[in-house]
């Protein structure tokens, strides 16, 4: 007589693949080693490699990249999907990233963690070119300068943190005017009052579309003399994870000391600070050529 199956066991048949069978092989790991400690990881593992991939991305190919059983995948981002971490796009099945993970992520950069990042990335900064260095954000129709540090030189700026800037004549405030879509900016231009500050201060608004229009075909935005005459500034975008310009770095110095030539050979080091302090943020791709609006 032939030997019977145990009861409550179905024999799969010759060469049938029993992914359940691995599946659950694999919790059984996972509470061997660390009570599920390594789910969670593989889980994050899972959640970054979708993150990499702004298309979205298959099962398959997810599996194989994070280096998965196809159904410990599934039953992982199946999870995530139910928790709005991860979605499913209908008509690819290609999982992407949630919107409430970009929720968690935006309210964790509120203004004192930002500060906190940029802090250091404007102490290096100074250290490097002697000027002041500050870092701002957008603020209605202005700027806010969020953090600052001196530099060695003399003559440095006095400006403390929490001090409003106008965004038509500063390179800070340009920046942030860049990022504007095409319809924001032309509300900015019917609205705003482009007051003038010295004798160099745009006050015509074809002429501020001409500087705007510069400062996204260069990535970058200069101050010579527009809001204190005896001033002058360089200023790059810092983007978050999203890729989106959230703010402004830059650096200060006295007209006499800081040419346009002088702040254009410096803006290489002020665009390795945004470049810092972007990727203290999140953002993990390349500048874009044109900067970019935060909606």
């Amino acid at each position: 007589m032939s030997a019977q199956p145990k009861r409550g066991f179905v024999r799969p048949a010759r060469g049938q693949a029993r992914s359940a069978d691995v599946h659950t092989i694999e919790q059984d790991g996972d509470r061997q080693r660390g009570g599920g400690v390594q789910s969670i990881g593989r889980a994050f593992g899972i959640l970054e490699e979708i993150a990499r991939n702004r298309d979205g991305i298959g099962l398959a190919e997810l599996s194989k990249r994070v280096g998965l059983h196809n159904s410990t995948t599934f039953h992982l981002v199946k999870t995530m999907v139910s928790l709005g971490y991860v979605r499913q796009l209908k008509d690819s099945k290609r999982y992407r990233i949630g919107r409430p993970l970009f929720a968690l992520a935006a309210s964790a950069l509120d203004e004192v963690e930002m500060m906190s990042l940029a802090t250091p990335v404007l102490e290096g900064l100074s250290r490097e070119t002697g000027e002041s260095a500050h870092f701002s954000v957008h603020m209605g129709d202005a700027v806010v300068v969020l953090a600052r540090t001196g530099g060695q030189g003399a003559f440095q700026l006095s400006d403390r943190v929490g001090v409003v800037r106008p965004a038509h004549c500063t390179a800070l405030g340009k920046l942030m005017l860049a990022a504007m879509t095409d319809d924001q900016f032309a509300r900015f231009l019917r609205r705003a009052e482009l007051k003038a500050h010295t004798p160099k201060t745009i006050t015509s608004v074809d002429a501020l579309r001409r500087e705007i229009a510069t400062v996204r075909r260069a990535g970058m935005a200069f101050d010579d003399g527009e809001f204190d005459a005896e001033l002058r500034c360089v200023a790059l975008p810092v983007r978050d994870f999203t890729g989106q310009v959230i703010g402004a770095i830059g650096i200060s110095g006295p007209v006499w000391r800081l040419s346009i030539e002088a702040l254009q050979k410096r803006a290489r080091l002020v665009r390795v600070a945004a470049d810092r302090l972007s990727a203290e943020f999140g953002y993990a791709g390349e500048a874009e050529p044109r900067v970019k609006a935060a909606v």
